[in-house]
């Protein structure tokens, strides 16, 4: 029976935006782009969630969404030992509940304490990948929104010490931000 890492209980924590989240979102799109080229959906890797947008506190955690061609499982068993070679660790799906719609990776810091990125795989055209690019733009395009935003993140992690708890409560200010 494997060890759980220390990340996979990591409580959520917001700090104060960092200006070097959208170079760091970059190189990540760059670097993932190479090692997942020959799976990728038109060359899609995108930055989203908070970190994607200046000047929003938030998680200190980058998270990145690459659409796929397929997600199947001969894929996904393609993928899993190219990501791992650049440190990622695949979340089997019966661990993702939450999101079955997607293939999750996480990306610890070099001693394995807490998370440095997350990896949303989304099959091509799935309508979660428009909804993340336009909450992330819906933010950037709205500093009113932003801090509103960056409110219930902080009140949600002094609530709550569960990151699926802390994700959940969030859910009801992004339907109203999609407008639905």
């Amino acid at each position: 029976m494997s060890e759980t890492p220390a990340w996979a209980d990591e409580r959520p924590a917001i700090h104060p935006p960092d200006p070097t989240w959208a170079s760091r979102g970059s190189a990540l799109r760059a670097e993932l782009a190479r090692r997942l080229a020959p799976w990728l959906a038109r060359g899609e890797v995108e930055h989203v969630g908070s970190t994607a947008v200046p000047g929003l506190a938030a998680k200190p955690v980058l998270d990145v969404m690459a659409s796929m061609r397929d997600l199947s499982p001969e894929t996904v068993s393609a993928v899993v030992p190219v990501l791992s070679a650049g440190g990622w660790c695949f979340v089997p799906p019966e661990l993702d509940v939450a999101a079955p719609w997607r293939r999750f990776f996480v990306l610890p810091d070099a001693e394995g304490r807490r998370r440095v990125a997350h990896l949303h795989l989304l099959p091509e055209g799935h309508p979660r990948w428009q909804a993340q690019l336009r909450f992330r733009d819906a933010l950037r395009a709205d500093p009113g929104l932003a801090e509103e935003y960056a409110e219930v993140k902080r009140r949600l992690a002094g609530e709550v010490t569960d990151r699926e708890e802390y994700t959940a409560g969030k859910t009801e200010f992004v339907r109203r931000v999609l407008g639905g």
